[in-house]
């Protein structure tokens, strides 16, 4: 296994919950990993609604609000590593990871892993939230690698990232008891003048603790911006709820060895929401709803 990241990058990332890293994979994985989507969003032009299987029993691509036939929005594609071989093999080999395992390894598996992805123009946004809210751990070392399919600009919905909140509370997602996947309005307006985009050119990958505060705007240009995020986990963090995105793949050993222990931190947390609908789009849309103290309009 190399070492990709300097000391001074490994105290970076504990010091801020993210770390941004230049060529994560190679520009043929690249190139494999962006003609797999395109294919796939051709392929959503004959649906109007979410669509394909999965292990949840949940369909695997989902669309934008404005999708259609003539301008297709695919903007989530969950698990691709169980129907790409070049997904699967970015999720196994790439440089990103070989750096996850210097971080939070030796032993490293995988956990989840998904395509986010907004079109130009298109009304796609995330709400600030902690991804360890969706799924609770006996300790709280995994890392999300959110890879770059796209050259990713200040206009076109960059990662917005709260620096240094990995290591502050765990913030409420429940609201009027509705699990919105959303910190409350207040929570956000504390942070988001602290935010900071997080952009570069494709082949990048952005490394991101589990804690940290963040989301990301609307597309506003005419470039889409396509993410490839593979989650990996400390060997011995063992989830303590079901998985959100569940694949025939959880629990693989990527980097290291099994050692079949289990280490636990202290924190407390409500537990989150299974997920029914396509995407967690469907859980954040419930923080707009009237009614709701999370109400964003």
């Amino acid at each position: 296994m190399t070492s990709p990241l300097s000391a001074e990058q490994i105290g970076s990332y504990w010091a801020d919950g993210f770390l941004f890293v230049e060529n994560a994979i190679t520009d043929e994985q690249l190139t494999a990993l962006v003609g797999d989507f395109e294919a796939w969003a051709d392929e959503s032009r004959s649906h109007s609604e979410p669509y394909g299987d999965t292990l949840a029993n949940r369909p695997r691509f989902d669309m934008a609000p404005e999708h259609t036939a003539d301008d297709p929005r695919l903007r989530r594609v969950a698990s691709p590593i169980e129907v790409s071989d070049a997904y699967l093999n970015v999720m196994r080999n790439n440089r990103a990871l070989d750096a996850v395992a210097q971080l939070i390894g030796p032993n490293v598996e995988f956990n989840n892993a998904k395509i986010n992805a907004k079109q130009p123009g298109s009304s796609t946004e995330v709400k600030y939230h902690q991804d360890f809210m969706f799924q609770p751990h006996s300790n709280e070392d995994l890392v999300a690698c959110l890879f770059f399919l796209d050259d990713v600009t200040l206009e076109n919905g960059p990662l917005n990232v709260v620096p240094g909140t990995h290591q502050s509370e765990l913030f409420d997602h429940w609201h009027d008891g509705v699990y919105t996947g959303a910190v409350s309005p207040e929570v956000e307006a504390a942070h988001v003048e602290h935010a900071l985009p997080i952009y570069g050119p494709a082949g990048s990958a952005c490394l991101m603790h589990t804690r940290l505060l963040h989301g990301s705007a609307p597309n506003q240009s005419d470039k889409p911006r396509t993410l490839f995020i593979a989650e990996y986990r400390a060997e011995d963090a063992k989830p303590l709820q079901v998985n959100h995105l569940p694949s025939i793949y959880e629990g693989e050993v990527v980097r290291g060895e099994r050692t079949n222990r289990v280490r636990c931190s202290s924190y407390e947390m409500e537990f989150p929401e299974v997920p029914t609908g396509a995407s967690f789009f469907s859980q954040q849309a419930k923080a707009d709803a009237p009614g709701n103290s999370a109400d964003r309009r």
